[in-house]
């Protein structure tokens, strides 16, 4: 039986009613990215259209996930809220807190010793408000959520930008900065400006070598990084149907690598089988009674250009195996003598020292069960594997089922590492080297969603590639980037060439998932006597104080750095090593920018003290401007923020002082982590103006005092040798989010609405 089937049937009730009337009132055909958002709207019933890329709208999420590195600060948030219990559905999972080094078992015993602090607080507050705990090894956040809490038709937020994945089985899955979160768990509206659609037509069926995965690899390289911003992506067709619910959460994870709000799939058979399969019988019984509401209408499909704002066709009976990258997902390139030729003209290490197989993106049983065919395949035909072979099942259920069933038997057998059914190296939690920055060119090939530089594991020469499960396990095993499967041979231990057949596996498994122990914590029915502990010595945790707003009047202001070219959120505050500081500000503070280049000086972690003229780390330099009472400055390129929802990003350059953020253009979520701080995140209204800023300028806020919805404001530049201009700027907030400002933070806002109930 699932979670909260009766919130789930709840959704269901209220669906036909409010759908129709959205379709009334909109006068046309709904897709289902809207039939989801007008039957999740905070006021309920729909009585207006709403404007998409421009109405600002207030919604009523059904539930919450939260992972534990973003969990902690959310959390830290929401103590200061004044409520006793979670007012949604909310977990946390402990997925982002075990690195991988030595296997599975010894990972986990060091990760349980070594972070006990902070699972310890995550369970008593998850405890003391009603929510649930996903333990240390229950498996990655967003597999999980697929297993249990996922339904068709709903919407869920998440403090990770890859809670997209739930859109495999028919949600509006989207990832959020944790003050979003705490808005929602208090009992609040959660805001999002109506989103546009990109309709994704999907015609023929996969075959052979190529997967779904292969889809979005696709889609990535015909909308790069920043072409979802704003938009929720909705596949259909034919080949969207003959896919598995796991295929179609792939294709969704990676959508935030295009920048989407999110994406999603109608429902239909695969998804009911992945329901009954995981024990969630009821659930499909409920989505069958209202099947026709939980995908587009057929006028939609039938013409979709008449309805999507953009849309893309892509006809699985030709698509190819890519293999992205490296440094950036949407390098978009066909597996063979497309890449041999990209590569050699890069330069990019043809040898291949690494390949794995896991992530949220990639790590479900269907996707280990056709890699497995391909080692299966090696063993047989006598083949040696030229390169390291490392494996993150997605949960605890994925693991005990695949390990039931010889899987990873086979893996082990063909020398491959099983990790613990965690993130691992997907987000930098990876010993792969004593000495990262100092490590020699290489690649590696793996089949998780992102491959920004140093990602992986540290090392900024690590050249690294984004494939499907099947393609990384063929690639491993041969050892070389360039390696076709579908054509090329490999000479074997006696000398033999043989090549692969194609991959096999199964979309579930044939004799059901099984597991001993998932790893659930439910909280206790009354949490008001749990008391939760933060050691004020702790270098782990700290207590919040509230923001101070920043007011209307800044002045002087420095420039601390003028970032260039991409800007993601691990840039500006990276993972790895870093992640054991989440849970206290001022600590992960000292990573603030330190992966941004200098404009100025092409470096990294270098910029100019105008107070003392000496150049050194960003942290320092911003906090020897916060002791000398002086606001600073960050200057950035285009879809800055990209990445990870992390709120760090926003929360570290506000504890340091930094008044604003102004960019050509801002990752979603990342924009509206700095509104939710209370800082300005703001854009150039003329591009070029960028290339004004220079090394020792001081910045003037001349209308702050006007600051308004949809009215731009005016910032002096005065340089070194007393020279000026003026340049406008743009900002997207609307009166709500400037109350946030004028409060210091959204959350400050919130305990000021509390106090007075």
């Amino acid at each position: 039986m699932a979670f909260d089937i009766e919130m789930i049937k709840g959704v269901y009730n209220k669906m036909t009613e409010r759908v129709d009337a959205a379709r009334s009132i909109v006068g046309k055909p709904l897709t289902l990215a809207e039939k989801i958002l007008y039957n999740h709207l905070w006021d309920g019933k729909p009585t207006k259209a709403f404007v998409r890329g421009k109405d600002y709208v207030d919604f009523a999420p059904d539930r919450i996930a939260c992972q534990d590195a973003t969990a902690q600060m959310a959390l830290l948030q929401f103590m200061q809220a004044g409520k006793s219990k979670v007012a949604v559905p909310t977990t946390v999972h402990c997925d982002h807190l075990i690195q991988a080094k030595d296997g599975a078992a010894a990972d986990l015993q060091f990760a349980n010793k070594t972070s006990k602090e902070v699972f310890d607080f995550l369970s008593s507050v998850s405890n003391k408000y009603g929510i649930g705990f996903w333990k240390p090894g229950a498996g990655i956040i967003h597999q999980v959520v697929l297993e249990n809490y996922a339904f068709p038709g709903g919407m869920m937020i998440g403090t990770d930008s890859h809670t997209v994945n739930a859109g495999g089985l028919g949600m509006v899955a989207i990832g959020v900065g944790g003050a979003d979160a705490v808005d929602v768990m208090a009992g609040m509206a959660w805001e999002l400006k109506f989103p546009k659609l990109i309709g994704v037509k999907l015609t023929g069926k996969l075959s052979g070598w190529t997967a779904p995965k292969d889809v979005i690899l696709k889609v990535a390289g015909i909308l790069t990084v920043k072409g979802g911003t704003g938009c929720i992506v909705e596949y259909f067709g034919e080949g969207a149907k003959s896919m598995s619910a796991t295929g179609k959460g792939t294709i969704c994870n990676m959508g935030a690598e295009i920048g989407a709000t999110t994406s999603t799939f109608g429902y239909d058979a695969s998804m009911e089988r992945y329901l009954r399969a995981t024990d969630r019988g009821d659930v499909a019984d409920a989505a069958n009674t209202v099947a026709e509401y939980l995908t587009g209408d057929d006028e939609v499909y039938a013409n979709p250009e008449l309805y999507f704002d953009q849309v893309i066709e892509i006809n699985l009976d030709t698509l190819k195996p890519h293999i992205n990258g490296p440094f950036s997902p949407d390098i978009a390139t066909e597996a063979g003598a497309d890449l041999t030729k990209k590569a050699t003209a890069n330069d990019w290490p043809l040898m291949v020292e690494w390949g794995l197989i896991g992530s949220c993106t990639n790590s479900s049983y269907e996707d280990l069960s056709r890699a497995a065919s391909i080692a299966k395949q090696a063993i047989e035909k006598g083949m040696i594997i030229k390169a390291e072979f490392g494996i993150n099942p997605g949960s605890e259920q994925v693991r005990y089922t695949a390990d039931r069933d010889g899987l990873l038997g086979t893996f082990e057998a063909l020398g491959a590492k099983i990790f613990t059914n965690a993130c691992g190296p997907c987000i930098g939690q990876w010993a792969r080297y004593s000495d990262p920055k100092n490590a020699p060119k290489n690649s590696i090939i793996h089949s998780f969603n992102r491959n920004f530089a140093k990602r992986a594991d540290g090392n900024p020469n690590t050249h690294a590639f984004v494939a499907s499960p099947e393609m990384v396990a063929a690639i491993t095993i041969a050892g070389r980037l360039d390696f076709d499967p579908t054509k090329d041979k490999i000479i074997n231990k006696n000398g033999e060439e043989v090549m692969f057949d194609e991959p096999t596996g199964d979309e579930l498994p044939a004799n059901g998932f099984a597991v001993e122990d998932a790893g659930f914590q439910a909280p206790i029915a009354d949490g008001s006597t749990v008391e939760v502990v933060v050691d004020p010595n702790s270098e782990r945790l700290q207590l919040l104080e509230p923001f101070i707003p920043l007011g209307t009047e800044i002045k002087n202001a420095k420039l601390l750095i003028k970032a260039f070219g991409k800007c993601t959120t691990d840039h500006i505050s990276m993972a790895g090593p870093w992640l054991r500081f989440r849970g206290h500000l001022d600590n992960i503070s000292n990573n603030c920018l330190i992966g941004a280049v200098n404009a100025f000086n092409q470096s990294t972690d270098k910029v100019k003290n105008q107070l003392t003229g000496e150049y050194g780390p960003v942290p320092a330099t911003a906090r020897a401007y916060k002791a000398a009472g002086v606001k600073s400055i960050v200057v950035g390129d285009h879809n800055y923020g990209e990445g990870s929802s992390r709120e760090h990003a926003a929360m570290e350059p506000r504890h340091l002082g930094v008044a604003a953020v102004i960019v050509k253009s801002f990752a979603r979520i990342h924009e509206t982590n700095l509104k939710k701080q209370g800082m300005l995140g703001l854009t150039f209204a003329n591009e070029a103006d960028y290339d004004l800023i220079l090394e020792d300028d001081t910045f003037n806020f001349l209308d702050l005092n006007e600051f308004a919805p949809g009215k731009q404001l005016t910032l002096e530049l005065v340089h070194i040798d007393g020279s000026k201009d003026v340049i406008k700027l743009n900002h997207t907030y609307n009166q709500g989010q400037i109350e946030w400002y004028t409060e210091g933070s959204a959350l400050n806002l919130i305990k000021k609405e509390n106090a007075k109930s």
